[in-house]
């Protein structure tokens, strides 16, 4: 099985992931962040409005997860999660703002793949390091960034509205 990373460019990819980022997070983050957060979340952060948003006046970057399985006689493709961050002049890193997979796309190694792509991006941009936020109580998360070489170098709490809280940690991969 491969994976493929295909760009989000148009309105109609932006709508895609929007629809796709919904999903997932309900799937995943109410057990953790409750459900009025998640979906606090997802409108601030995962909706189309906020994507755009993020990609016009951010510089953000997100790519579709598309694996590709099956043999001579037909391939099949399906999209499997999504990702994204931006470059940041400041520090010379890539910040990797989004890493999300459906459930059964997980344990696939697929988080993996992604972070060679960041790591592969990084090199050609010439980026010093890259890094990447996660919620302190996504063990699962923490557990695979350290895996593959990550370091927390902070803690951080962010005030996001609301009465929300975002708790995390922020983790670090220097070349």
């Amino acid at each position: 099985m491969s994976l493929s990373f295909v760009p989000v460019k148009s309105k109609v990819d932006q709508q895609l992931l929007a629809k796709i980022a919904g999903e997932i997070w309900r799937g995943y983050w109410p057990s953790i962040i409750g459900e009025e957060q998640t979906e606090y979340m997802i409108e601030q952060f995962q909706s189309f409005k906020a994507i755009k948003k993020y990609m016009a006046k951010h510089d953000y970057e997100y790519w579709f997860l598309v694996a590709t399985e099956g043999d001579e006689d037909g391939l099949e493709k399906s999209i499997v999660g999504f990702t994204g961050g931006r470059s940041e002049d400041s520090g010379n890193r890539f910040f990797i703002s989004k890493v999300y997979l459906f459930p059964e796309a997980r344990g696939h190694g697929y988080a993996r793949r992604v972070m060679e792509f960041y790591e592969d991006l990084c090199f050609v941009r010439g980026h010093e390091a890259m890094y990447l936020t996660v919620n302190k109580q996504n063990e699962l998360g923490i557990r695979a960034y350290k895996g593959i070489g990550f370091e927390t170098i902070d803690s951080v709490e962010t005030d996001i509205g609301h009465g929300f809280i975002m708790d995390d940690y922020v983790m670090e991969l220097r070349f």
